[in-house]
Order: structure tokens, then sequence, then C-alpha cells
């Protein structure tokens, strides 16, 4: 675990537990069957690991979640709110992984959701799932990214969610238009948080602030602030 707990990892970690505690008090939509709510925490986790690694970037957004669960005294007898820790790691991973067994999660995600009764009926709704698919082979462009990582998330929680509380297949018919509409704010959400911290984070160590040495992708600097240090890409 040294390797992962660096003096950068660990300010980064810090920072963004703080950061996203305040996303996460911040409410967007309530989840169906459950008092679990999305958050503008779900526009902002899945880029913590593409500054630092996956392995601290799982750690950074786990830690924050619970420490987000203790402060507000969460329901641990509220099967939603549990289920609420996992999606978002595999988000991360998507986010800043380039290989493709992180493939594995929606695949595995829809063969659970249509193995469920309820799920056979409305297999169709596994299809978003998808996405993470056909997004892995253009993850060049941001966005494509950025779809991955919210629709991996989503197909983590769905899978769970469908065994947990067995929702009727209307209700899963009804979340279609309301899935497609949240997952492309939330995916932009991802994306300009991204643009902005990738910023942040090279205007720092440029005005000498910083000197950690972070993983900053020159692609998506501002022109004013990229230099000739090589594009660094996640791994």
């Amino acid at each position: 675990m040294k390797k992962y707990l660096t003096k950068r990892n660990l300010l980064f970690i810090t920072i963004f537990t703080i950061a996203g505690f305040i996303a996460l008090n911040i409410p967007v939509a309530e989840l169906a069957g459950s008092k679990a709510k999305f958050t503008v925490y779900d526009s902002f986790a899945p880029i913590a690991g593409a500054f630092i690694g996956s392995v601290p970037g799982v750690i950074a957004v786990f830690l924050t979640q619970l420490a987000n669960f203790f402060v507000q005294g969460a329901n641990i007898t509220d099967p939603g709110t549990v289920i609420r820790f996992f999606p978002m790691l595999f988000a991360v991973l998507y986010f800043t992984q380039k290989r493709k067994f992180i493939l594995a999660v929606p695949a595995i995600a829809i063969i659970a959701f249509v193995m469920h009764p309820i799920g056979r009926t409305v297999w169709y709704f596994a299809l978003f799932w998808t996405i993470p698919f056909i997004a892995h082979y253009f993850r060049r462009f941001l966005i494509a990214r950025a779809l991955g990582a919210t629709f991996t998330a989503h197909a983590v929680g769905g899978a769970l969610w469908i065994w947990t509380f067995s929702l009727p297949a209307s209700v899963w018919n009804s979340l279609i238009p309301i899935v497609a509409f949240e997952r492309i704010l939330f995916a932009l959400g991802i994306a300009v948080s991204f643009l902005a911290v990738n910023n942040l984070l090279r205007f720092l160590e440029k005005k000498e602030i910083l000197t950690l040495q972070f993983r900053i992708e020159d692609i998506y600097l501002l022109p004013s602030l990229r230099n000739t240090h090589e594009n660094q890409t996640p791994v």
C-alpha cells in the first residue's frame, strides 16, 4: 500500500474527500424504491483515478463515501444506501482504465439483470449497459469515457437494485427516459469536472504552488497552460 499512499496521493485524497463530501450533499434525484439519492457527486467522483491512478482513486472515492456515511448517520438498514457504496468505485475504474477487463463489469451486470424473473421481462432495459462497450472503443474522446463511466456505475447499481428490491416491470419501463436524460447530464458533468480539475492542477503546477506531478492530460488543457511535457495517460 505504500506505493499508493504517496504524499501526492494523500494530498489529492484529502482534498477530494472534502470536495466530494460537499458534492454528496447536493441531491439531484431520489432513487426508486429507496431513500438514497443521486447527487452532484455522481458527476464528480469518476474522475478521481485520472490524476493519481486507479487504486488511489478508488480509495479516495471509498473514503469519501464512508465519511459521508458516518457523518450523515446513514441508515444501514436501508439496502439502497448500502448499495450506493459500490457503483461509483467501478465508475472510477472505467474512467481511468484503458484495459478491456473493465468491460467484465457491465457484462456481469447485464447477465445478472436478465437472470432475475422481472429482469427477463424488461431485458431491453439492460441495453443501456452496452454503452460502456461502445464507449470503450472511442475512449480517446472525453465524452465517451464519461458516458462509459456513468453507465458502468448505472449497470452495477441496476443489477444490485433489481435483486434487492424486485421493482415491477412497469417501474423499469418508466425509468427508461429518465435514465437516458440523467446519464447524459452525469456524463456532461463528469467531462466538465475533469476539464476543470485537469486545468486547475496544471495551473497550480505552473505557478509552482504544487510540484507533485499529477497525471495531467495536455490535450485537455487551455492553450495558455500547455507546455512541452509529454501527455500523460491514465493506466
